[in-house]
């Protein structure tokens, strides 16, 4: 029997040095788990969009990050796009193509630390850069919607908590960070982990705007069941769309900007309204 117990207590020290082993690499290394900050910054002359600009934003501590810029058609408002987590935010420029070719004007950006914007990547930099992005797209004196992708419904959500636009739309978004975390590490501790944890949850309920949020039933990135549990937190509902059998990246193909665009007017009509409407 002793060399069982022996051989026990060798398992679980083996196995104890493993679990910390994994804390720590977890915790050293976890942006580089947490974001995706390959790839390329595109060229506008790659895409359709003949009369966008390449513009550079000031952010906190004297930063700046790279984005693309058109303004709207008439009586069309901008679209500040808070890309996800996966390389550019150009490499969607397909989607920009639509919005100007529906007469909408957009600003898209990489947030610090993603190939287009050279800095560190962290929670505090990308919400410094998407205030600084959102009070650029501001001085414009355009009406202002916010959409935010993946990633960037963190970002989209603290910044329409905290200024004043006519709509959040939310794409495959996150009840938090490290909920999602949570889902994939259930054996770790996590939220003492985490560095970067997005709060969603708390700053959605500081959200003003009308909210439309959309996700996919088989979105295995980030389950449906954090886009549900946003969406019934937002104070301001306007719809929440669940797509039977989309990815996380597969509700653009299925029709998501009609859906957008229809989003778009009915939070244009009322917040013109509202403006029409003497204090």
């Amino acid at each position: 029997m002793k060399w069982f117990k022996r051989l026990a207590v060798a398992t679980c020290v083996v196995l104890a040095l493993a679990y910390a082993l994994v804390l720590g690499i977890l915790y050293f290394f976890q942006r580089d788990f947490q974001y995706d900050r390959g790839g390329r910054m595109f060229a506008l002359s790659e895409t359709k969009l003949p009369q966008a600009e390449l513009v550079s934003i000031p952010s906190a501590d004297g930063s700046s990050v790279t984005g693309w810029y058109e303004p709207p058609a008439a009586g069309k408002p901008l679209i500040v796009y808070f890309r996800g987590n996966a390389q550019s935010f150009s490499r969607e420029h397909v989607r920009f193509e639509a919005f100007v070719a529906d007469g909408y004007g957009f600003l898209a950006f990489d947030y610090r630390g993603f190939p287009g914007s050279p800095g560190e990547v962290n929670e505090e930099n990308i919400l410094a850069d998407s205030l600084a992005a959102y009070d650029w797209a501001k001085a414009k004196g355009f009406p202002i919607v916010l959409w935010g992708r993946s990633l960037g419904s963190g970002p989209a959500t603290y910044v329409a908590s905290r200024r004043e636009a006519d709509a959040l739309m939310l794409e495959t978004p996150f009840l938090s960070a490290v909920s999602v975390a949570a889902d994939r590490y259930g054996f770790l501790p996590v939220g003492a982990l985490m560095f970067d944890q997005f709060p969603v949850d708390q700053w959605i309920k500081d959200v003003d705007e009308p909210v439309y949020v959309a996700h996919g039933t088989a979105d295995h990135t980030i389950g449906v069941s954090h886009g549900e549990r946003v969406y019934a937190l937002a104070p301001n509902k306007d719809q929440l769309w669940i797509a039977p059998g989309a990815d996380h990246g597969g509700l653009w193909e299925r029709g998501l900007w009609d859906r957008a665009k229809g989003f778009f007017e009915r939070a244009e009509g009322a917040a013109l309204s509202q403006r029409k409407t003497p204090a």
